[in-house]
């Protein structure tokens, strides 16, 4: 049964809906009354494996924190339920939407008149670069991840990045206590074989356990999907993948080559190919990864991943004519006219209107914080001013702040 309250040191915080659930855990939004928002994870009392998934996602995060790319451990705490059921819970920072999100999503819209295929470079180049800077910290420290799925890499809105989150199966590398890792469909060739043995109960000899090579094998899958727009769990599973699974990656990036640059596309290939070699001791290490020639390319954001991925500033598109833009007493009237309208849905922290190219007519609006510009983007998108359909997207926090206005890739 879902909780409706949890008394987390000393104040109670409302659930407001929940995030997920697992065999072992749940995961829920809940707010306090300083309209402050987080995550809670709460281990089931009664299932197997909830008390040790509690103890080891604890140790494992608080020997790990202070990285901007794995998500923030706040404290734990105990519920005790109006049942009288006691359970262990994590507070957690709230993350936004997941890739696993983003894959489906991608997979829907058209470019040029045709499907779109995958994400765009920006998008693909921001991923890769943000969990492998959480990889090679990770490794550094001597943890392995062991579950690298779409699923638990999240974008955190506030901070303009992707986050890894779920840490149950992690392990120190040559110490690795858990039997069977990584979820179907990315898990590494080295993985198969050792939950193969463990089925059969056949106990793994000498120093044939796993590495932290087996995160780069996820994250290899990972960025083709999302170069792809297709889920490739049967694919790494056919006989043809095991074969020459190079082919394949080859035969992937030809088929979208006609929508994106030729020399990015062919430094991603690379990239995603030495994160999918058979032999782990082959494969590229994170540290090694983030050297890629792929890295140094500058992209801009296409108008799709800028709808997709929320942030504290909005921008809305479609409203302001040019011949408002440069008569003064119009040009204050809109300037106010917009604040108290974008007032009504959070706390507006500036608003920017360019009189000239890049962003010329464009508003800009800056929250105090991700949820209040979700609401707002949720609320005023398709709303007519002056007989015009609002178009709203969010816009990188940090480009703002430095007043880069660039101009999206349409």
């Amino acid at each position: 049964m879902k909780p409706v309250l949890f008394e987390i040191f000393g104040e109670i915080w409302t659930v407001q809906s929940r995030l997920g659930q697992g065999v072992s855990a749940s995961v829920y939004r809940v707010s306090s009354g300083r309209a402050t928002t987080a995550a809670v994870k709460e281990f089931q009392a009664d299932t197997q494996g909830g008390d040790y998934g509690y103890h080891k996602e604890r140790s494992v995060l608080e020997d790990i924190q202070g990285h901007k790319n794995i998500v923030t451990l706040y404290g734990v705490f105990t519920n005790h339920s109006c049942m009288g059921v006691t359970t262990r819970c994590l507070l957690l920072e709230l993350l936004d939407v997941s890739v696993s999100e983003l894959l489906v999503r991608g997979s829907s819209g058209t470019q040029g008149g045709r499907p779109q295929q995958g994400h765009s470079m920006w998008l693909l180049q921001h991923c890769a670069r943000d969990i492998l800077e959480a990889l090679a910290f990770l490794h550094r420290e001597g943890y392995v991840h062991a579950d690298l799925k779409p699923r638990n890499i999240l974008w955190s809105a506030d901070d303009e990045c992707f986050k890894v989150i779920d840490f149950g199966l992690s392990f120190k590398e040559g110490n690795q206590d858990v039997k069977y890792i990584q979820t179907d469909g990315y898990r590494a060739p080295e993985a198969e074989l050792q939950n193969s043995l463990a089925q059969a109960g056949v106990e793994m000899e000498g120093d044939s356990g796993c590495t932290a090579a087996v995160d780069l094998w996820s994250l290899g899958i990972i960025l083709l999907e999302m170069f792809s727009g297709i889920k490739l769990k049967d694919t790494v599973r056919s006989q043809e993948w095991k074969d020459n699974s190079a082919a394949i990656v080859d035969h992937i990036f030809a088929s979208n080559s006609l929508v994106c640059p030729a020399i990015p596309v062919y430094h991603l290939r690379d990239l995603i190919k030495s994160m999918l070699l058979n032999n782990p001791k082959q494969r590229c290490t994170a540290e090694t990864a983030l050297l890629s020639p792929f890295f140094s390319i500058p992209f801009a954001p296409h108008i799709e991943d800028l709808v997709l991925l929320p942030s504290p500033v909005l921008r809305l598109l479609n409203l302001i004519d040019d011949s408002h833009l440069h008569n003064d007493e119009e040009y204050e009237d809109i300037l106010e006219d917009m604040k108290e309208e974008c007032q009504k849905y959070g706390s507006v922290v500036s608003l920017l209107i360019p009189k000239e190219n890049p962003g010329k007519g464009q508003v800009f609006v800056e929250y105090a914080n991700s949820s209040d510009s979700k609401e707002a983007q949720r609320l005023l998108t398709g709303r007519t001013f002056d007989g015009k359909f609002v178009v709203a997207t969010f816009y990188p926090l940090s480009a703002y702040k430095r007043g880069y206005l660039y101009q999206t890739v349409q």
